[in-house]
């Protein structure tokens, strides 16, 4: 049997690039500019929240946010997950934050609401939640304690567009959140994020790290009237208020983007379908299907083992490559990140063996590509195959 099953398939469109193409023809302005702020501004509207920062990348998302709270509530810890993108981890690094880890709930592969709860104390700046591959990662307890002790959570909604918690979009909940459009996710800006908040002073705070810490890029006239009183001595279009960065995004982008936020719900609808029907139809004695999908809206098939078995699993992925089926293992980032060489010297040796549950899915768990071209035999016949072995 043959599927040939990318992980993802007509991400960007014949429309999009005409939509594209019409708008090249214009000779217009490409950097950043009406484009960028009107893309900003729908996101926000489907999101439900004040304001939105476009950038390059969901990295970079995740970089001015981590940067940005550092500006804000100086150095500590952040909370962080061990099934997650490098860039969450290695951006609160990057600004001097220590990351504390905690395992996941197997049920949705999200941070273990009690194991954070258990680490939050005094040098706690943030909880730094991935919601994985489209999975909702919160609950009412974290969300309440949180707000008691008047810690900040960061949403990194990079895998999850759409999905929610009690019927309110993920993305909305935390002081900050991040969004990735890489061409793998739920919709794609060739590359590209977004950095979503309901603070005025963070929005304006993160519009001066998107562009080089520069005052000008501030839209609240006030600020920039403050830094210039106080610096005479300087050209008020060159007031630099941060050591920042330059991650800004273009016009390109933007009009890609708000072609496919056209579609992003009757996409996800059809993404949901496909997930459900998906766990349905597998083998429930060898592979995990009773997920919690209340909220989810997956961009990925999450195939794991029940058992540890090695020989089981080199059989799984030996049929998948036959069938021509594309997957990662390890599922989201490649599994457990404290695997990883780039926090040798951070951790310490053999930290991993004390996550349990996320060595699990770094050994026997992947994902298979989930997107609304799929046809449903497709992931029918899929399900045969993976039961059949």
């Amino acid at each position: 049997m043959k599927l040939n099953w990318p992980l993802m398939k007509d991400n960007i469109t014949r429309e999009d690039l005409d939509i594209l193409i019409a708008f090249l023809k214009k000779t217009p302005r490409l950097t950043q500019s009406s484009n960028v702020l009107a893309f900003e501004k729908e996101w926000s509207d489907w999101l439900g929240i004040r304001y939105s920062v476009f950038v390059n990348s969901g990295a970079s998302a995740n970089l001015i946010t981590m940067a940005a709270l550092k500006h804000l509530y100086g150095s500590g810890e952040i909370i962080v997950p061990t099934l997650t993108w490098v860039s969450d981890i290695a951006s609160v690094i990057q600004n001097g934050f220590e990351p504390v880890f905690v395992d996941i709930n197997p049920e949705n592969l999200c941070m273990d609401d009690e194991q954070v709860i258990s680490k939050l104390n005094h040098k706690t700046r943030a909880v730094f939640i991935t919601h994985v591959q489209g999975f909702n990662g919160l609950t009412e307890r974290l969300l309440q304690i949180l707000k008691d002790r008047n810690i900040p959570l960061v949403e990194d909604v990079c895998e999850s567009h759409g999905a929610t918690f009690k019927g309110i979009k993920l993305g909305s909940f935390g002081l900050i959140s991040n969004f990735s459009f890489y061409f793998a996710h739920h919709m794609s800006t060739i590359e590209g994020g977004m950095v979503c908040t309901d603070d005025e002073k963070i929005y304006e705070t993160m519009r001066m790290f998107r562009s080089h810490g520069m005052v000008r890029e501030a839209s609240d006239a006030k600020i920039k009237q403050q830094y210039v009183h106080e610096h005479p001595d300087l050209s008020p279009d060159f007031i630099f208020a941060y050591p920042a960065y330059n991650v800004r995004n273009t016009e390109i982008g933007a009009v890609l983007g708000r072609s496919q936020l056209k579609r992003l719900d009757k996409n996800n609808t059809k993404r949901i379908e496909n997930f459900e029907l998906f766990l349905k139809n597998l083998d429930s004695q060898k592979y995990m299907t009773d997920f919690d999908l209340e909220g989810s809206c997956n961009y990925a098939f999450n195939l794991v083992l029940k058992e540890p078995d090695p020989k089981f699993r080199d059989i799984v992925e030996a049929a998948m490559r036959n069938a021509g089926v594309e997957f990662r293992r390890g599922s989201s980032g490649g599994g457990n990140q404290l695997r990883q060489p780039y926090l040798k010297g951070i951790v310490p040796d053999k930290e991993f063996e004390k996550y349990p549950e996320v060595e699990h899915i770094h050994f026997y768990g992947y994902y298979i590509g989930n997107y609304p071209a799929l046809e449903k035999q497709n992931i029918l016949d899929l399900c045969k195959l993976l039961n059949a072995l």
